[in-house]
């Protein structure tokens, strides 16, 4: 932590230039004496003296309202003087939140309900308190007015289709709109996009228009490809006489597997005429 505090911006470094500028005269003889209070009241000064900071967090020390020199303090052990000295703790864990589901009008005139979430988390701790008041709370309603704003220059089917780089875009408009807060976006993820009733239904019917469609046209295409082969067999069966008897006993074999009670059998009239002057 100590690495990234010296390493930041020099927007940063401004922000602890102008606290530490100095604290006057009689800011140093105030601080003169709380610490000799403190001298004097040991060892009982000494439980509001030590302060705790958790892994977690990061102390901000104020001295007589002034950043004290070295940025965040924490975790561990750190000391504060009495009477002149107030500090904030800032937690340095991943926040996240839900964006409120927010009604938005589509660059082709559709209205949806658009909801998403955001994580983050607080960077630079004495940005987060000296440049805003509250960071969570300017971060959410930024969230709201950037998914306002990027989906609004979207259509619909982008919508749809492109939540990977919609959420992409939202997060890096985020992370530079709050990166003088000393907060740094992770990751935006698009929730749930909730149509109208009725755009549901045409959507609906349009879509099982197209499947009977397509349905239409494969029933034509075997329609017409059964008949290309009616026609070659008609054709095999004219040349031979005797292939459409063997058809007649393929089609009465079919006909005993379905165990039928009743059994059809054509004959060729020719072949009776044949039988019946051979009798005569």
């Amino acid at each position: 932590m100590a690495d990234h505090e010296a390493g930041m911006a020099p927007k940063a470094r401004r922000v602890q230039d102008d606290s530490d500028s100095g604290l006057g005269l009689c800011g140093w003889i105030l601080v003169i004496i709380s610490l000799f209070f403190t001298v004097i009241t040991f060892p009982i000064s000494i439980w509001m003296c030590v302060k705790i900071i958790k892994e977690y967090e990061r102390a901000i020390i104020f001295r007589l309202g002034r950043i004290l020199k070295g940025g965040a303090k924490g975790p561990g052990l750190f000391f504060v003087l009495p009477c002149t000295d107030s500090f904030i703790k800032v937690d340095m864990r991943t926040i996240s939140f839900d964006i409120p589901p927010q009604e938005i009008l589509t660059k082709d005139s559709v209205t949806v309900n658009v909801d998403g979430v955001v994580y983050y988390r607080v960077q630079n701790a004495t940005l987060a308190v000296a440049n805003i008041t509250n960071a969570d709370s300017a971060t959410r309603l930024l969230a709201q007015t950037t998914l306002r704003n990027v989906l609004g220059t979207k259509n619909l089917s982008q919508i749809l289709s492109d939540r990977e780089e919609i959420a992409h875009s939202m997060q890096s408009t985020l992370d530079e709109a709050t990166d003088d807060w000393g907060i740094k976006v992770e990751r935006v993820e698009i929730k749930d996009v909730k149509l109208p009733v009725q755009l549901q239904r045409a959507m609906a019917a349009e879509a099982e228009a197209a499947r009977e469609a397509r349905a239409k046209v494969i029933a034509a295409e075997g329609e017409m490809n059964a008949s290309r082969a009616l026609k070659e067999a008609s054709m095999v069966i004219t040349e031979s006489p005797a292939a459409l008897q063997l058809r007649y006993l393929q089609t009465l074999t079919t006909i005993a597997a379905e165990k039928n009670s009743t059994i059809v059998f054509p004959l060729p009239v020719n072949m009776l005429q044949g039988l019946i002057g051979a009798n005569r």
